[in-house]
C-alpha cells in the first residue's frame, strides 16, 4: 500500500515539474528574433500585432474545423477552388517547399501572407508539430472578425 501512494505522489510531482517547463518555455524567442530568421521570399511579412491577430483566428478555424493544414491540404484545396485567407510561414527551409504557393494565390486571387514562426503556427493550429502553410476557409463569411482579417491582410499584400 505505502508504495503505490509512493509511485502517485512521484508522478504528481513529475507532472508539476513539466508543467512548470512548459510555462518557462512559453515565452519563446521574441518577434524581433523571429522576423532575423525568415527567409528572403517572405513578403508581405506580417507585423507584431496582425501576427497575433492571425494566430487567434487560425485557432478559432481550427476549433471549428474550417482550417487547411499543410502544403499539400493547402494546394490541394487551392486547385479545387476553395477561398480563404493563406497564412504561410516564413521560417520554412528549404524555401522550394513553399515557394510556388504566393503564385497559386494569386491566381486565385486569395490573400495572403506570412508570419515569422512555423512553431507559432502549428501551435495556433491546434497541432504538436510546426505548420508550413494553413488557409482560414471562408466558411463563416458572416463572423465579424474574419472579414476584418481579410481586409487587414489584402491591405498589406
Amino acid at each position: 500500500m505505502g508504495k503505490s501512494s509512493d509511485k502517485k505522489a512521484s508522478k504528481k510531482s513529475k507532472k508539476e515539474a513539466k508543467s512548470e517547463k512548459v510555462g518557462d518555455t512559453a515565452e519563446g524567442p521574441s518577434y524581433d528574433e523571429l522576423v532575423s530568421r525568415v527567409n528572403v521570399i517572405s513578403k508581405p511579412l506580417a507585423g507584431k500585432k496582425l501576427t497575433k491577430k492571425l494566430y487567434k483566428g487560425v485557432k478559432k478555424a481550427a476549433n471549428s474545423k474550417g482550417l487547411c493544414r499543410g502544403v499539400k491540404e493547402v494546394g490541394k484545396a487551392l486547385r479545387k477552388g476553395s477561398k480563404g485567407i493563406c497564412i504561410i510561414a516564413g521560417d520554412i527551409s528549404p524555401i522550394d517547399v513553399i515557394s510556388h504557393v504566393p503564385v497559386m494565390c494569386e491566381e486565385a486571387s486569395i490573400p495572403y501572407i506570412f508570419v515569422p514562426s512555423k512553431q507559432d503556427l502549428g501551435a495556433a493550429g491546434q497541432t504538436k508539430r510546426p505548420t508550413s502553410i494553413v488557409l482560414i476557409k471562408s466558411s463563416d463569411a458572416s463572423d465579424e472578425e474574419y472579414s476584418d482579417l481579410v481586409k487587414e491582410v489584402s491591405a498589406e499584400s
